[in-house]
């Protein structure tokens, strides 16, 4: 089977960005996958998701000079991918790239055979993470948890869906499953748990 590419996406709360950093640490080696890299407007920190960091003016010409081959805004940033990062998929390599749930649609138009992976809580959780960080209003929070709890990938799209309310671990687990489900996948994972996701 012709490799894919795994669009990962998530709610605020989810735990996305924790579950992809658990994922790239726990993936079976060798695993030939490719990890797409994102261009984002923003000054590098210390930690955190390895990517290409830009000025805004800088994106904003990137964008118009036609070199991402996705690109979105989410939280006042602009994320790009870059073409060359899915160039592996030609050479039958899988990409996993880190997307948004409101640039799905477009995603597909650029790779209609692309895997979606939902990641997301239980409204109780998703609440109280938001709730915790303090960052908003509980109205604000409530918006979110029932735009999250809105959220369905369009029909007819392959898709799963992880929930990680309880460990990382957990939810690690479930993830890992999830991939070592899905046909033509580059490594089989038969010892782990066999917690599976929501199938959508």
């Amino acid at each position: 089977m012709t490799a894919r590419l795994v669009y990962f996406m998530g709610p605020s709360g989810a735990g996305k960005d924790s579950l992809l950093d658990w994922l790239r640490v726990h993936l079976p080696a060798p695993c030939p996958v490719h990890w797409a890299q994102r261009t984002i407007s923003r000054v590098a920190a210390p930690g955190g998701e390895a990517h290409e960091s830009v000025s805004p003016a800088t994106f904003v010409a990137l964008r118009h000079g036609q070199a991402f081959a996705m690109h979105w805004e989410a939280n006042g940033l602009g994320y790009g991918i870059r073409h060359a990062q899915l160039a592996p998929l030609a050479h039958g390599q899988w990409v996993l790239l880190n997307g948004s749930r409101a640039y799905l649609a477009d995603a597909l138009a650029c790779c209609p055979d692309l895997v979606a992976v939902h990641i997301t809580a239980s409204p109780e959780v998703l609440r109280h993470r938001l709730l915790s960080r303090g960052r908003e209003t509980p109205n604000e929070v409530e918006a979110r948890v029932q735009r999250a709890m809105a959220f369905a990938p369009p029909t007819g799209v392959a898709s799963l869906e992880v929930h990680n309310n309880s460990t990382l671990n957990a939810a690690g687990l479930q993830l890992l499953q999830a991939l070592g489900d899905l046909p033509g996948w580059p490594t089989h994972s038969g010892k782990l748990s066999p917690i599976s996701p929501a199938l959508l």
